[in-house]
């Protein structure tokens, strides 16, 4: 009988550890709970290690930003030490996301200590804890305000979808990589604008443009994944024919491959 219980409970424990792969990757990270951050929350100092847009449309309510891919992250993170002597809890995306483990890691190599990863992510948190949730700067309160996987789907286009789509219509073509995802490249030359996320003021712009001239957008990143936080600020701005490459610029290059 107990070596039944033991088997079931190492079971149990080996189901939770494969909801979180970066717990095998990074196992000497500790983590924390999303229910013990919760009741923690006003007792800690809550740090979103994601990119400044990311933050600004989905975040945990007094979390404060310090991209991981910020130069002087561990300065930044050891003048917030200096200052405030609370537990240091950081935290991203979700489960498969590795940037709060990474985090973690780099205060600890850089002497931070009391650093802890809260690993279930953002989009978790927003699902259980809406009410202590910032979408676009306001309180969520309803996760059904929340994009779901197929309302992102119907907005998704393969690769070579998007290239028809393009082909057969006067939408306006985004490149909304960052500085370091372009290094140079452009798939549709002379047909597409670059606007980083973060600089609002060129992508209304286009938002508008596209609005006023009755056209779609269709918009492209590296991988598929900056778009998806980018869907919440076209919805937000009353933007419905819109459309995002599939996989972004990769899968698109993966789809050349192929072909040859």
């Amino acid at each position: 009988m107990l070596g039944l219980i033991l088997a079931a409970s190492m079971a149990s424990v080996a189901a939770a550890e494969s909801e979180f792969p970066g717990r095998d990757v990074y196992p000497e990270i500790p983590h924390i709970s999303i229910e013990q951050l919760h009741a923690r929350r006003n007792d800690v100092i809550i740090v979103d290690v994601r990119s400044s847009y990311e933050y600004r449309t989905l975040r945990i309510e007094n979390a404060i930003n310090i991209s991981l891919a910020d130069a002087d992250f561990s300065q930044q993170i050891a003048a917030l030490r200096k200052q405030d002597p609370r537990q240091i809890v950081v935290y991203c995306n979700g489960k498969t996301c590795m940037k709060s483990y990474k985090a973690v890691r780099k205060c600890r190599l850089d002497g931070i200590e009391d650093v802890v990863a809260y690993d279930a992510g953002v989009m978790d948190w927003a699902q259980k804890y809406p009410a202590n949730t910032l979408l676009l700067d306001v309180k969520l309160n309803d996760p059904g305000k929340l994009i779901s996987k197929a309302q992102f789907k119907k907005h998704s286009l393969t690769p070579d979808e998007f290239g028809e789509r393009m082909a057969a219509s006067d939408d306006i073509v985004l490149d909304v990589r960052d500085r370091f995802q372009r290094e140079g490249l452009s798939i549709f030359v002379g047909r597409e604008y670059r606007v980083y996320l973060d600089d609002t003021k060129k992508l209304d712009r286009y938002i508008n443009k596209a609005i006023k001239e009755k056209k779609g957008l269709l918009i492209y990143d590296a991988a598929g994944k900056q778009v998806r936080w980018l869907q919440y600020y076209l919805e937000n701005k009353g933007v419905r024919n819109y459309y995002f490459m599939d996989g972004g610029i990769h899968a698109y290059y993966q789809q050349i491959e192929k072909d040859l």
